[in-house]
């Protein structure tokens, strides 16, 4: 019985009408590239902390443990963002594990792409370790997890395959099944001869041997062997296609199409040689590294290739020239339809234009954040003014100590927390990596049809909200708005945008509109990809300002001119960004 093939495929159109097709990488795959690339981030983090306390004792007057911090939490989250979006989908894991990530379309995967499908990955790990994101690999048909599902990528198998070089016709293989090279009378001729040439006169069986070599020998491109091991090793072959479950019958008068193939390969090998070796440098190097005709080259190689892929098809070639060429094409097709590789510029655009234009268009769930952050605030606001006693069950310990603490430190002049100069680097670079961590989390949990992101906004707006009312039960009200008075506005903004990124995901799959869920996932997917870049441009001011500002000995007009000038600056970034816009751009 034949063995069922259980490796899951896809397939691929490209514009040139040639059908790539594509193994999905399993759990198994995925499984030790991910623990590849933890092993990596865990050593990489040691290293720093080690470097950074060996710096920190020998460095003064630079907060180099403060940096350490914030560089190890960019890391972490970056890792795989970094590595997908950058390095062709394959992160060192991947590479090692010969996988690597693309587009449902077989396009590359771009940086965009990378961030959404990694931000998710923090639903995909619940509850720990990673059995959401199992599940989802296991029963969905492409083995997608719901990174996957929201990016629109998918993993598939990229193992290289071993160079043709010392493989001969001595040893009979799969690569000799598919259609007979030989009619039947020739078979019959062949195997008449190989049984008889023992017996025959020398003479005449160097004469026949001659005339059979002659007949045979254009079917079989790059023979080595003598004339009589030549025919021996033929009629092996010819057998074993006769008997493979595999074997097709040539009609009369038609030539085996085994023998075009190998014909095929004979002639353009060297040109998929140059082409492959192309391929290769403008995959680590770019297409930048091609100059004007070299770019030239590698476009008409590649129509070339694509043709010769599905001629091979049609000529049943071996399975090794079919995956050869299929990785070929891949890889042409990949550089020649990605998307431009991200600039300087670019960078500069999307702070800009790009981050604020995302908001302004999705401003509509961007109120609804701020509504699941605003009632549950004003709801724990006035619970704790009418039932000052629920401050001690509800509120957490460390906020009770700081308000019993406040009335002797507002006596004495001092703020809400107060941090010394060299201290205040270390408690910037925390709350950065704190805020920051949340908004991803706020962003990821809207995959949950946007319960999680609305958990997340209404959790901590109960929170400020019974805060602040029980400061105000005890006199304390403008002590802690003073302190959050100068980064508050840009914070508090940042917050709702991360749970607007994540009710977008949640109506995509709650109301999708014209689109199929799977599409509408992916376009509002791209759209909150570039809210969480607002987030984390907000967030990197807000925890400047909080670290150096707020726990600072400035007086409070100062605190409050800076949020009144956070809130004018950002009005008029939102304003630039909606004055720029051209109608239909996304």
């Amino acid at each position: 019985m034949p063995v069922p093939d259980l490796r899951q495929r896809f397939e691929v159109e490209t514009p040139e009408h040639v059908v790539l097709d594509y193994e999905i990488a399993g759990l198994g795959s995925r499984a030790l590239a991910a623990l590849i690339d933890s092993f990596i981030l865990l050593v990489v983090a040691l290293s720093m902390v080690l470097a950074g306390y060996w710096l920190q004792r020998r460095v003064t007057g630079v907060p180099i443990l403060a940096i350490v911090g914030f560089a190890q939490f960019a890391i972490v989250w970056g890792y795989f963002a970094f590595f997908e979006g950058f390095r062709e989908g394959q992160t060192p894991g991947k590479k090692q594990m010969g996988i690597r990530v693309i587009q449902d379309t077989g396009h590359g995967i771009t940086v965009r792409d990378a961030v959404v499908r990694n931000l998710i990955r923090i639903a995909d790990f619940l509850p720990p370790p990673y059995l959401i994101g199992a599940l989802t690999m296991a029963i969905h048909p492409r083995a997608k997890r719901l990174g996957d599902l929201a990016a629109g990528t998918v993993v598939v198998r990229d193992q290289p395959l071993e160079k043709e070089a010392g493989r001969t016709l001595a040893e009979p293989s799969d690569a000799t099944l598919g259609a007979p090279l030989l009619d039947g009378r020739e078979f019959s001729v062949l195997r008449e001869f190989i049984g008889r040439a023992p017996s025959l006169e020398p003479a005449t069986r160097v004469r026949l041997t001659a005339s059979l070599v002659t007949r045979f020998a254009e079917r079989v491109p790059g023979r080595h062997l003598d004339g009589t091991a030549f025919l021996e090793q033929m009629l092996r072959d010819e057998s074993a296609r006769r008997n493979s479950r595999f074997a097709v019958r040539a009609p009369r008068g038609v030539k085996s199409s085994s023998a075009a193939a190998q014909r095929l390969v004979a002639q353009k090998s060297a040109r998929w040689n140059e082409f492959e070796a192309l391929a290769q440098r403008a995959t680590d190097r770019g297409l930048s590294s091609l100059n004007a005709s070299e770019l030239l080259d590698f476009s008409s190689r590649y129509r070339e290739v694509a043709a010769d892929l599905a001629r091979v098809r049609t000529y049943r070639a071996d399975a090794y020239v079919r995956s050869r060429l299929e990785r070929a094409v891949a890889a042409g097709h990949n550089l020649l339809y990605r998307s431009e590789r991200s600039t300087w510029r670019d960078l500069w655009q999307f702070i800009a234009t790009g981050a604020p234009g995302a908001v302004v268009e999705a401003r509509g769930y961007v109120l609804a954040g701020f509504l699941a952050f605003a009632v549950p605030a004003a709801a724990g606001y006035a619970a704790l003014r009418e039932r000052p006693a629920l401050g001690e069950e509800v509120l957490p310990a460390v906020m009770l100590e700081r308000a019993d603490e406040g009335l002797e430190r507002k006596k004495i002049g001092r703020g809400y927390a107060e941090a010394q100069a060299g201290e205040r680097p270390y408690v910037a670079s925390a709350i950065i990596t704190n805020n920051i961590g949340v908004a991803f989390s706020c962003f990821a949990g809207g995959i949950f049809v946007g319960v999680g992101s609305l958990l997340a906004l209404a959790f901590n707006g109960l929170l400020i909200g019974a805060v602040s009312g029980h400061y105000h039960n005890v006199g304390l009200l403008d002590y802690l708005w003073t302190f959050v008075a100068g980064h508050g506005v840009l914070e508090l903004f940042a917050i709702w945008v991360a749970g607007a990124a994540g009710f977008m995901l949640g109506a995509a799959l709650v109301n999708p509109g014209p689109w199929s869920r799977r599409d509408a996932l992916v376009m509002r997917g791209r759209l909150a990809a570039r809210l969480v870049g607002f987030c984390v441009i907000s967030l990197l001011v807000a925890g400047l300002i909080e670290g150096f500002l707020s726990t600072s000995t400035a007086s409070p007009s100062i605190k409050v001119a800076t949020s009144l000038t956070s809130a004018v600056l950002l009005a008029a970034w939102l304003w630039n960004s909606a004055r720029s816009r051209t109608p239909g751009t996304a």
